[in-house]
């Protein structure tokens, strides 16, 4: 991404004039416009609700992006030298960032303890090559993107149910920015090939215009992507105190009564900040126990099973009350419209307007 060409000034190539004379770079400003857009978005995403602790990888991770995005407008934009020393090192974080926000997404019940500080060595290795071994960096960071990327890709492989602290109004959005996010790191990857090879070739002549083009496109998406995932997290609530339930080994048939008795008699459906983690706190049932007891028993993802309650929680309102349809979509439990229009001609086959007009109760 933005990674390469500043290995090229340690004096492995000869010198190239990436500015020659006369030749207007149209691209020097835009690293700047894409960080002002990142930083707008990540001063929304703190002002809209207190970020809880789930939040920060995202914040951060919108934040390096905007950080490195300015990096590179002064190396590529003002010949700024010394910071050829300092955008391997901030290209080196993002994979394992990226990696820590998706995952903050999912709960995890056993510690995933010591791995943790694995995820600080590349930032360490990429110093020691600077000082070392330079010519190395190139390589060393495509493997780094690169299988960044084939984790998140594994991480993301369970679906959207896999994604349990995400809102389920929010899961199917955050899972495909997963999925985007780690095509953008091997896109990146990508771009580096192509810049070593430009300088392998064409001595550099490509290199800082591949290089802008590479940064803005990857940083721009994957502060993008973190936003989107970002909005799955639920809002900050104020924590209720439910018995945990001991482990026990029960049917799939006791699981599903257990959960519609919460999601219909007690209305757990038309919680819009509802996560499988906090369902299966509520129910007292592992989180894998419900996703397998649903997709067996009903044949569809928890999901699309929430949002069937919330579907006839919205057709009855519809129908009996004059409620507006975006009155009743966020009574139901919904925060989106597209997600509503989807969900309801799902079930429906119809549009909520059209529904009612079907099916509405004729006056005494």
């Amino acid at each position: 991404m933005i990674q390469v060409v500043p290995n090229r000034d340690f004096g492995q190539h000869p010198a190239v004039d990436l500015h020659p004379k006369g030749q207007t770079l149209i691209f020097v400003p835009l690293p700047f416009v894409v960080a002002l857009l990142l930083l707008i978005f990540l001063a929304a995403m703190l002002r809209s609700d207190e970020p809880g602790k789930g939040l920060r990888p995202f914040l951060a991770l919108v934040f390096l992006c905007a950080v490195q995005s300015i990096i590179v407008g002064l190396r590529w934009g003002y010949d700024v030298e010394i910071l050829r020393y300092v955008l391997p090192v901030l290209a080196s974080c993002l994979p394992s960032l990226v990696l820590a926000s998706f995952r903050s997404l999912i709960h995890r019940e056993e510690a995933a303890g010591s791995a943790r500080w694995l995820h600080a060595t590349p930032p360490l290795g990429i110093i020691v090559l600077l000082l070392l071994s330079p010519s190395l960096i190139d390589g060393a960071l495509i493997v780094l993107f690169v299988g960044y990327a084939l984790a998140l890709v594994k991480l993301g492989r369970a679906g959207p149910d896999g994604l349990d602290e995400a809102r389920f109004d929010g899961a199917h959005a955050a899972h495909r920015a997963l999925l985007i996010a780690a095509a953008a790191l091997c896109v990146s990857a990508l771009f580096d090939l192509a810049i070593f090879l430009d300088f392998q070739w064409a001595r550099g002549t490509n290199a800082a215009l591949v290089a802008s083009n590479a940064n803005l496109l990857g940083l721009l998406f994957l502060g993008l992507t973190a936003i989107v995932a970002a909005r799955a997290r639920p809002l900050p609530t104020s924590a209720v105190n439910i018995d945990q339930a001991s482990s026990l080994a029960a049917k799939d048939r006791e699981v599903l009564d257990r959960i519609d008795h919460l999601l219909a008699e007690q209305r757990l459906s038309r919680d819009e900040n509802l996560t499988l983690s906090r369902l299966a706190r509520r129910a007292g049932v592992p989180a894998r126990q419900i996703s397998g007891a649903v997709n067996r028993l009903a044949r569809k993802n928890v999901s699309q099973y929430i949002n069937d309650f919330r579907i006839a929680e919205a057709c009855r309102l519809l129908r009996e009350t004059d409620l507006s349809v975006t009155a009743a979509m966020l009574e139901s439990g919904f925060q989106t419209k597209s997600n509503f229009n989807r969900e309801f001609r799902r079930v429906t086959s119809l549009s909520p307007a059209s529904w009612r007009e079907r099916n509405r109760s004729s006056p005494s």
